[in-house]
């Protein structure tokens, strides 16, 4: 649970400090409603991903991770067919925002799940 709490703690404050950046590059109101929407997904997806890791990673942690990776394609894909467009949304910041939370936030994952 401890290593959950600091992997949630260290994505929040990665997504934070990534959506402060894109949005001080990528003006405008309907941008950073994309960006913030795409940065609020990426962090459930990035838990949701890490405890399915975490959780397999006593049986076979290469699953465990290749659940994750489904989870974030299948995250980009709703995002990009149904979220984005219902919610009008521009699609390209929301999809650039949400590829790269999650591809940077991916990144430090395997730190976390050294048992």
């Amino acid at each position: 649970m401890r290593r959950f709490v600091i992997f949630a703690a260290a994505c929040t404050a990665l997504i934070g400090a990534l959506l402060a950046l894109l949005v001080l590059v990528f003006p405008g109101d309907e941008v950073r409603r994309a960006l913030i929407t795409s940065a609020a997904v990426a962090l459930v997806v990035q838990l949701v991903a890490f405890a399915v890791a975490r959780a397999m990673a006593q049986r076979n942690v290469i699953a465990g991770w290749g659940i994750g990776v489904a989870l974030r394609f299948g995250a980009l894909g709703v995002l990009a067919l149904v979220a984005a467009p219902g919610l009008g949304l521009p699609l390209t910041a929301s999809l650039l925002g949400l590829a790269v939370f999650l591809f940077v936030s991916t990144l430090i994952e395997p730190l976390f799940l050294k048992s």
